[in-house]
């Protein structure tokens, strides 16, 4: 079959399409996780637009895109045909004096498409779907620079990563509609469970999963043929605590901190542990159980199933370290300007207050970027005895004039503040105070910015007013990865409002939100007890 895939293109276009359908994600709504990769792909070429593009039959469909309307093109025609056709990043770099793509309607028409970058999304066995790509409206003879290179060949591999998860999730959702069916027959049994014993056995065993079943005081009392199969016990073994004590010593506690908690209170029961396998490994479980109730309510029974969920892990763990390698290189390149400032200030010493300046800015940005790439556990910075307003004039610093005054000047009442708000409070005013530099109140000697901050009940309110910059003349047309990155931050991520006012003085930008999201893990701390685990 390997042979006849790579010689056919009939049989090419039909294993493509299986593949993709594999993944249940043709035609979808639009994804955050699919939308901020291409961003992001697009913000660091510099880029207005971006798109994940995969290859349907004679249609080039976009799963993500960001600067463009249509939602599909004919793939005849297409840029991301091409990038298909070979490994690594295919470039463009004037479409206008291209041959193949010169009277392309995408150049010609009112886009006016000029420079393309496509990465192919190629499966693990070594098919092309699509690509992930960026356009750009004006020629760029000297193409990428190796880090947006770089950037795209592992951004292509984390589009590559979403969709091995998604069929991952659609196979768990299969897995978990069977689980349910069994459950639902096992209740409608329960009272006749002696003589329908057979039929119960043979339906347990076909399911993929492990099913258990225990009294009402939690002592198991039966096992399926999977549970034998994955553990290596033999079967008709005693039961009793068998199960607890296969579970990781690390994990043990929790999992019966969790079961006696259902016990106790007769909620569903839904836990995620290391299950000792047959090989002497350890293997992610998804327990999860449910109580059957006779016609009084009370628990008469207890039917579980657990659920073997390391591909789902392995697939999250890949996500996360592709996620960390792309900032551990952007935290590189900041050392790496910081250092080569340092060196050109000593060979040239009539530059070295300059380079001084340059080396501030460039080390608050990197301080910056500490809380806005993605972290683990481990490795996120600690905001212990940090305010709000602490942590955003650390962000500020680069901004600051030549005598080390602020330009941003913050002012209003201050707010307790923790890890998990880090993140979206310091994309919104990273993002802002960047723009202000290129463009708004920044961007000249005399300009301003002011920050008011207000908690008004239940709410805090944070206003950004620009002043003394060139004058503005009215909205931008369209809207840009800046103005999804803004509305993401306040609306997506911190649960508030957003509103953006272009005054002929400056821009004026407006943040509504609830006051307990600047405190998420104090707030989650709150809540009651459920003995569910959160992703990990």
């Amino acid at each position: 079959m390997a042979s006849l895939i790579a010689t056919d293109p009939v049989v090419i276009e039909a294993e493509r399409l299986r593949v993709l359908r594999s993944f249940d994600v043709l035609d979808t709504d639009p994804e955050q996780a699919f939308d901020d990769v291409m961003l992001l792909a697009a913000r660091i070429c510099d880029a207005p637009i971006g798109m994940v593009s995969l290859a349907v039959g004679d249609r080039q469909w976009f799963k993500a895109r960001d600067g463009v309307d249509a939602c599909e093109i004919g793939r005849a025609s297409s840029f991301s045909q091409l990038a298909m056709l070979q490994p690594g990043v295919t470039q463009v770099r004037d479409a206008a004096l291209d041959p193949q793509f010169a009277d392309h309607p995408l150049v010609t028409g009112t886009s006016g498409f000029r420079f393309y970058a496509g990465a192919p999304l190629i499966d693990d066995q070594g098919l092309a779907l699509g690509a992930l790509c960026v356009f750009d409206t004006r020629p760029r003879p000297e193409g990428l620079n190796e880090t947006q290179l770089m950037t795209m060949d592992v951004l292509a591999r984390q589009v590559m990563a979403l969709l091995e998860r998604r069929r991952a999730l659609r196979e768990r959702r299969r897995s978990d509609e069977a689980a349910t069916a069994a459950v639902e027959a096992a209740r409608l049994v329960t009272e006749k469970l002696a003589e329908s014993d057979a039929r119960f056995q043979a339906i347990a065993d076909s399911m993929p999963q492990m099913v258990w079943s225990s009294r009402p005081d939690g002592h198991h009392d039966y096992y399926n043929a999977r549970w034998y199969a994955f553990t290596g016990a033999a079967e008709g073994s005693p039961l009793g605590d068998a199960w607890g004590e296969m579970i990781h010593p690390e994990d043990q506690e929790r999992a019966r901190t969790a079961w006696r908690a259902s016990l106790s209170t007769g909620e569903p029961y839904e836990v995620e542990y290391r299950l000792l396998h047959h090989t002497g490994s350890y293997a992610w479980t998804l327990s999860r159980a449910m109580p059957i109730r006779n016609a009084a309510g009370v628990v008469t029974r207890w039917f579980g199933t657990g659920t073997d969920i390391a591909e789902m892990k392995r697939l999250e763990q890949a996500k996360a370290l592709l996620s960390q390698e792309l900032s551990h290189r952007i935290k590189n390149i900041f050392a790496v300007i910081s250092a080569l400032l340092a060196l050109s200030a000593r060979q040239y010493p009539e530059a070295m207050a300059f380079a001084k300046a340059a080396r501030t800015r460039i080390s608050a940005l990197a301080r910056a970027h500490e809380f806005v790439r993605p972290h683990t556990e481990s490795s996120r910075p600690s905001l212990d005895g940090t305010t709000l307003h602490a942590f955003l004039r650390d962000l500020f610093l680069p901004y600051d004039d030549n005598t080390n005054r602020p330009r941003v000047v913050i002012s209003g009442e201050d707010a307790d503040f923790d890890d998990q708000a880090a993140t979206p409070v310091a994309l919104l005013f990273h993002e802002l105070a960047t723009n202000a530099a290129k463009y708004g109140g920044l961007s000249v000697p005399e300009g301003r910015v002011t920050l008011t901050t207000l908690r008004q009940g239940d709410r805090y309110v944070m206003t950004w007013q620009e002043g003394g910059g060139p004058p503005l003349l009215g909205k931008p047309e369209g809207t840009g990865f800046g103005s999804s990155l803004l509305a993401l931050s306040v609306e997506g991520q911190l649960g508030g409002r957003l509103e953006q006012t272009w005054a002929p003085g400056g821009l004026r930008v407006f943040a509504d939100i609830p006051a307990a999201a600047l405190t998420p893990r104090r707030a989650a701390g709150a809540l009651p007890c459920t003995g569910i685990l959160p992703p990990r």
